[in-house]
């Protein structure tokens, strides 16, 4: 099963908070996004290129508590708005989620994609490991985003279980799209932002 990484799971407190901080570091404002009313959370998108991107995602203060954990983990964040997971798209997600996953049916305005996710909410391998999406109607996110030229140059991805990550990443034949260590940071894109390369944690 081949998958491609389609984009970056930036988390906050506030929505506000986390487009603030990705605004300083990288230095370009983001596409509002909108509402995903199964999951009671709101986004904001940015470019990363013509098949990748950034998002930032919250809890929306105005939706009404899901019935079921919202993904990415949010119900339990803390801190500083960070890098916490990363989304990889598949054209079969029914063969390719773990079997602890469940599919969604997701929408957002027009777009329409089936999501896998952990029946807890939380990402596996604290974020290592990529939640699957496959896209449907209204195309793809990149489409109708500003190209302000960031591009994502590498992925790195540390953890204590390194061959698990591995064999988990190998499976879904995203080995050779990441780097994997050892140990921590967890989660870190290298932005190329201009003429440097810009870390997001």
């Amino acid at each position: 099963m081949i998958c491609q990484l389609d984009h970056l799971v930036v988390a906050a407190r506030t929505l506000n908070e986390g487009v603030g901080h990705v605004s300083r570091l990288l230095g370009c404002d983001l596409q509002a996004g909108g509402k995903h009313t199964r999951m009671g959370t709101h986004n904001a998108l940015l470019s990363l290129g013509p098949d990748c991107y950034l998002e930032v995602i919250a809890i929306d203060p105005d939706a009404p508590p899901p019935p079921q954990p919202r993904w990415f983990g949010l119900d339990g964040f803390k801190g500083v708005p960070r890098l916490v997971h990363w989304v990889a798209r598949t054209s079969d997600i029914e063969a390719s989620r773990p079997a602890h996953c469940r599919v969604l049916d997701m929408e957002r305005g027009d777009f329409r994609w089936r999501f896998a996710v952990t029946l807890d909410g939380v990402p596996d391998l604290d974020g290592t490991v990529p939640a699957l999406i496959q896209w449907q109607a209204g195309g793809h996110p990149c489409n109708r985003l500003p190209d302000h030229g960031l591009r994502l140059r590498r992925l790195s991805l540390g953890h204590d279980q390194p061959q698990r990550l591995h064999g988990e990443l190998a499976r879904l034949g995203l080995a050779d799209q990441v780097s994997i260590a050892a140990n921590g940071p967890a989660l870190k894109a290298e932005i190329q932002v201009g003429g440097k390369i810009v870390e997001l944690r």
